[in-house]
């Protein structure tokens, strides 16, 4: 089974807490702070792997998480960074942020690694307080939470060849005869639902082909499976635009194949200017063939298109055409990977990281940033309180208080911990 999109949720390590400690030997009975800093909690990355062509694990898995920094410790000892999180995705794989619908990154490369949620910094001890003024700091900072999101994962095909046309008109037969692949294969629209793959050998050449599943009129609008199976074309560098020269559909292969380039063009002009070879089918059924192949040659050819009589139930033809797709390959540039946009990177903002509001007589304070710093304060010593109140003013929380009309001696609320104002 072909799984073609996946929503993952990820969230990096925290960063461990700095350490609050004093030295403690013999003969110092005073001795100084020596908390060391937290570690670094890990990131989550994300790593193209070769060997996968589905994003099938991520249907049974769907939340990941890097591990925590630790905590600092005593006599400057650094808390161990926390491990990354290495996630391995198939070539293709596009990341999205779930909330924004904006690119995270592209994964092509074969090793390729890209960061998608970095961790938190670890805290720092109490020892990277001390002054000449504050000898004895009774405070250390805590670590920071790692990036936390969601994100959309989607596969789109790095085949080199593409398959396209109405449902019906041969493509899984055609990729049945020329690669291990064995789609499932009935005279029936939509008997493809899924893109297939196979790798065509040629002894001395070699390429992948998808079958991209049947489009249909409208499928540029979402008609049918129309967004499911166009956007699997899209990094093809060349098409294979299959037609049914015997109308056995009672359809018009000519109408057929204006409506095809129309839908590719309305869904996204770069697709319609894809080079094409036209590979004509059911040429062993068809009544009348040499009159209608030279009224299809006659309207197509003039445009620039080089048509392939085939049958894919004889395999006629067959190889001729592979030859001439493995040639026009390699003329061909790579095709043009969707740029990703520049990485979401949450910034601190005042308004984002606290709130305050005033709830009968008490002034509350909400917001994860001063939940952080209160559970890094020591309120029974002075310079630890000193250090919590410049923390507030700098980060703007005063100003907050104050605009909504705080005195001295009025009740402020964090969390469960309360406290009276004083300037």
């Amino acid at each position: 089974m072909f799984i073609d999109s996946a929503k993952i949720k990820i969230k990096a390590g925290n960063g461990g807490n700095g350490a609050v400690s004093f030295r403690r030997e013999k003969y110092v009975p005073k001795g100084g702070p020596d908390g060391g800093d937290g570690g670094k909690g890990g990131s989550v990355i994300f790593m193209v792997n070769l060997g996968l062509r589905t994003l099938q694990d991520f249907r049974y898995k769907r939340k990941y998480r890097a591990e925590d920094g630790q905590n600092g410790g005593k006599a400057n000892r650094t808390g161990k960074d926390g491990e990354d999180l290495i996630i391995k995705v198939p070539p293709g794989t596009l990341v999205k942020e779930e909330e924004t619908g904006r690119v995270i990154a592209d994964m092509v490369k074969p090793g390729e690694k890209v960061v998608i949620a970095r961790g938190g910094r670890g805290g720092a001890g109490n020892q990277r307080f001390a002054t000449p003024t504050r000898q004895v700091p009774n405070f250390a900072k805590p670590g920071e939470e790692g990036e936390e999101l969601s994100v959309i994962l989607e596969l789109k095909l790095l085949a080199d060849i593409g398959l396209v046309g109405f449902p019906n008109v041969g493509k899984s037969t055609i990729l049945s005869v020329v690669t291990s692949a064995a789609p499932k294969i009935a005279n029936y629209h939509f008997t493809t639902i899924t893109p297939n793959l196979g790798v065509v050998d040629l002894g001395d050449d070699s390429f992948v082909l998808a079958d991209i599943p049947g489009i249909i009129e409208g499928a540029h609008q979402g008609v049918g499976l129309g967004h499911e199976f166009l956007k699997h074309i899209e990094r093809t560098k060349l098409l294979i635009h299959v037609v049914d020269i015997s109308g056995s559909e009672g359809r018009d292969p000519l109408e057929d194949f204006e409506i095809i380039n129309d839908e590719l063009k309305k869904y996204n002009k770069q697709l319609a200017e894809r080079p094409q070879i036209v590979a004509v089918n059911k040429i062993d059924i068809t009544e009348n063939l040499e009159e209608k192949l030279k009224n299809f040659k006659e309207a197509i050819e003039p445009k620039g298109y080089k048509v392939f009589p085939i049958s894919a139930a004889t395999s006629k033809g067959i190889k001729e055409l592979m030859r001439y797709g493995a040639k026009m390959l390699k003329e061909l540039p790579e095709t043009v990977i969707v740029k990703p946009e520049e990485k979401y990177v949450y910034e601190t903002k005042n308004e984002e990281d606290f709130r305050v509001y005033k709830e009968n007589t008490v002034f509350v304070i909400e917001g994860k940033w001063v939940e952080k710093l209160i559970a890094s304060i020591n309120f029974n010593d002075y310079e630890s309180l000193q250090y919590f109140q410049r923390s507030m003013r700098k980060k703007g929380i005063i100003d907050a208080l104050e605009a909504k009309g705080i005195n001295e001696g009025d009740t402020v609320r964090v969390e469960d911990i309360e406290f009276e104002y004083y300037k």
